[in-house]
């Protein structure tokens, strides 16, 4: 196949480099551009962060899981290309005037990721940096850099954009399919096919497992896939719709699920990371199912011209085993407008880039016309509790029909059991989890009740 995009402003036109190749050692070894770092080669140090641009977006990447055939009809920028004639951007200014590097090992990646939040308007340094490791500085010179800097879009912005508008790039090929159409008929005529967005977690498996992951195809052309739709009923979110646009877009609409996007992975994962991908892989431990699921999600699967809807809880089986046919793939989820109670709470060790050790999904509805209030409807999930994401059932059963009070959320204390028999492992013990899981229920209710309960907002 014929891969092409810009790198530095220059046409690159790859014909002989397996798709599946990843960016980092293509720059290090084959164009000798040495200022990406490897570090931990699998997405969470940000070392190798480069930035992509396409004629919508300009993205802060991981270069160590992000391949080659990905990078088709886009502008790649590294650390060299950043400055103009000779000149360094702002942001690399102000990190030498701050001493805000020692070592410099991480230091590229720092400002690739900060140039990418300037373009981007990002004033929320700290977000924009959760995915670079640095230990020399600490961060406060860093920070203070990126407050300092001058804001310019740099001018090979502009040019990159222009030079991709006239980007060549030919007949799409096969591993290249431009639409959900072409996906479907790809999909249904070799079931085995492996459909890459983000590569945020098959990325691994090349780069950890050595796995041999052919036959491929990359979404990225299929335009209808990454977009988001208003219905009169739900929104119809598209597979490959990245978790940070899902983010901004929760912003809206749910400020609960966009606050627990603000801490899936880093801002170079979520760009990459797809919703799609995030549910199809059937993690017990992925965050935006159980938060889903709480919300009243309903998955389309595709086969061919053919497509049936299922409540996103019924997609798992079990540890490992998806509602997925033979033929079929992930090609939306629809979400119901109704997410005024919808609370998703993630439980981690770190809060930046961390897996959750729990993650709950609440939304109940509490007829108010009653003084005390009484639960009419629930809907509770988790992730982190069982092999599979997770409904409370009978916790949801025990609620329907009592009054919404502390004493309601203490008497299910006994039928948490009925529905969750967690696991101990390095992130938690099987009685945190269980412990953990009832806590976040009467935070819920002080949620609801208008009190103080983000992490990052109470103090003792």
């Amino acid at each position: 196949m014929n891969i092409q995009f810009l790198l530095n402003g220059e046409t690159v036109s790859l014909e002989q480099d397996a798709p599946e190749r990843m960016l980092l050692p293509y720059l290090r070894e084959q164009r000798g551009l040495t200022g990406t770092k490897e570090g931990c080669n699998e997405g969470d140090c940000g070392a190798c962060t480069v930035i992509v641009t396409t004629e919508n977006d300009v993205k802060p990447l991981n270069a160590c899981i992000l391949m080659l055939g990905q990078l088709n009809g886009t502008a790649v920028r590294t650390v060299e290309g950043l400055g103009a004639e000779n000149e360094l951007h702002p942001i690399q200014r102000e990190m030498v005037y701050c001493h805000a590097s020692q070592c410099g090992f991480c230091t590229p990646g720092i400002v690739m990721s900060l140039v990418a939040g300037q373009i981007n308007d990002l004033a929320d340094h700290d977000m924009v940096l959760s995915g670079n490791l640095c230990r020399c500085t600490g961060y406060a010179p860093i920070i203070k850099a990126a407050e300092r800097a001058e804001k310019v879009l740099p001018k090979w912005l502009e040019e990159d954009r222009k030079k991709l508008a006239k980007l060549r790039l030919g007949k799409p090929s096969a591993i290249h399919p431009q639409s959900s159409d072409e996906v479907a008929a790809l999909v249904y005529a070799e079931p085995k096919t492996r459909l890459i967005a983000g590569a945020t977690d098959i990325g691994l498996w090349l780069t950890k497992q050595f796995a041999e992951i052919r036959p491929f195809a990359f979404l990225s052309g299929a335009k209808d896939l990454a977009e988001i739709r208003e219905t009169p009923e739900a929104y119809h979110i598209g597979a490959t719709v990245s978790i940070e646009h899902l983010r901004r877009w929760a912003e809206g609409c749910s400020p609960s699920l966009a606050q627990m996007l603000r801490r899936y992975g880093s801002l170079q994962v979520r760009e990459a990371a797809t919703i799609g991908g995030n549910i199809a892989n059937g993690s017990p431990i992925g965050d935006t199912p159980p938060a889903l699921i709480a919300a009243g999600a309903r998955l389309v699967l595709r086969c061919a011209d053919n497509r049936r809807e299922i409540p996103l809880e019924h997609f798992f089986l079990e540890y490992g085993k998806q509602d997925l046919r033979t033929g079929e793939f992930v090609e939306g989820i629809l979400v119901p407008k109704a997410l005024g109670e919808l609370r998703i709470y993630k439980i981690s060790k770190r809060f930046d880039q961390d897996i959750s050790a729990i993650c709950g999904g609440f939304n109940i509805h509490i007829d108010q016309r009653d003084e005390t209030g009484i639960v009419r409807a629930a809907r509770i999930a988790f992730g982190g509790m069982a092999g599979t994401p997770k409904r409370a059932l009978h916790v949801e059963e025990h609620l329907i029909g009592k009054p919404w009070s502390k004493q309601s959320v203490l008497d299910c204390a006994d039928v948490w059991a009925q529905d969750f028999e967690p696991i101990s492992d390095a992130r938690a013990s099987a009685t945190y989890r269980q412990r953990m899981a009832q806590n976040l229920l009467l935070r819920y209710l002080a949620d609801l009740a208008g009190q103080e309960t983000h992490v990052l907002g109470v103090s003792l």
